[in-house]
């Protein structure tokens, strides 16, 4: 067998998502304290990066926090990672996130994110569905630095904002669109 150039960068691509997910930190707390440390720990931290994000959350009715969400692919791919529901800055409830995907990709990465839940609708619908698809249900807005600029508590419209920060890794671009979010016991 001829080892051409293509396959080779291949081969490569593959050994690298393997060994950057091997070497990830785990996407899941061992307890339900150190659950609710990482997403206290990490809404602090997008708060002192993020001042709008700081804004929103006292005006939203709740808030999902997911501080670590481990991403890996090679044409297939998915995403995992657990987190808390805030109200009052107390937690609630624990949820998952699950994202699968195919296509032309390859690599691994870690980051969170939290969606701020703007009002009682949009809480009550997480917690009466299955499992909660962002896309489908509430509108939620991926809020990037261009779009948070531009952003008051004045001019929240919609029924969520989601911010994604932490991204380490080597693989291009996150989207949290097409993730199932589903309540878990803890």
């Amino acid at each position: 067998m001829v080892t051409t150039r293509r396959n080779f960068i291949g081969y490569a691509a593959a050994l690298t998502a393997m060994s950057s997910l091997a070497l990830a930190a785990p996407a899941y707390a061992d307890t339900a304290e150190e659950l609710n440390s990482q997403a206290a720990m990490a809404l602090e931290n997008l708060y002192s990066t993020n001042p709008v994000a700081k804004n929103i959350s006292e005006e939203a009715e709740a808030v999902l926090i997911f501080p670590n969400i481990v991403k890996a692919g090679l044409v297939f791919g998915g995403a995992y990672g657990e987190g808390v529901l805030q109200e009052d800055g107390k937690v609630v409830d624990y949820y998952n996130s699950v994202t699968g995907s195919w296509g032309l990709q390859a690599g691994a990465q870690s980051y969170g994110y939290a969606v701020f839940l703007m009002n009682d609708e949009a809480v009550d619908y997480i917690r009466e569905t299955d499992g909660w698809e962002i896309g489908v249900g509430p509108t939620v807005v991926v809020v990037d630095e261009g779009a948070a600029k531009n952003l008051s508590t004045s001019t929240l419209k919609d029924d969520a904002y989601a911010f994604v920060f932490n991204q380490q890794g080597l693989m291009a671009g996150v989207s949290i669109e097409g993730s199932k979010i589903t309540k878990i016991n803890r």
